[in-house]
């Protein structure tokens, strides 16, 4: 007999969808080697990728060049098992039964900390935050 036990889902969300959920999704997809469903989206999805955000994830062996900032719909919503909002500008309501987390990201620039250097420091602070996730949504 065997035990079928359904994927894990997890939605993070930013204002744009160009840097801290894409960070947060590609940090995912790496570290659950598609034993999680990842998914990302933006309340008011930009244009492009943060080029930025992009670099930092290539300098963990991370591509996203093929991603772009979407929606957040009701599709995903209803589809996933957690919602993460990530910072304080995107307000998204899940739906009722689904777990929902703000993740009061750090935000090196209040202390005068850009480019890149930033970057970095949002990135491992997201990192260690998806890392407890993993381990949440999977028991490992």
């Amino acid at each position: 007999m065997t035990q079928t036990t359904k994927k894990p889902s997890v939605l993070f969300v930013c204002s744009k969808n160009g840097g801290k959920s894409q960070l947060a999704a590609g940090l995912m997809n790496q570290l659950a080697s598609g034993t999680v469903t990842v998914h990302s989206a933006g309340t008011k999805p930009g244009k492009s990728l943060n080029p930025q955000s992009v670099d930092s994830l290539a300098e963990l062996g991370i591509d996203i060049t093929g991603e772009h900032p979407k929606p957040v719909t009701d599709d995903v919503l209803n589809a996933v098992d957690v919602v993460i909002v990530l910072g304080n500008e995107a307000k998204v309501e899940a739906p009722q039964g689904k777990r929902l987390e703000v993740w009061d990201t750090d935000e090196p620039s209040e202390r005068g900390i850009e480019g890149m250097e930033r970057m970095r420091l949002v990135r491992d602070d997201i990192k260690a935050r998806v890392r407890k996730l993993y381990a949440e949504l999977t028991g490992s």
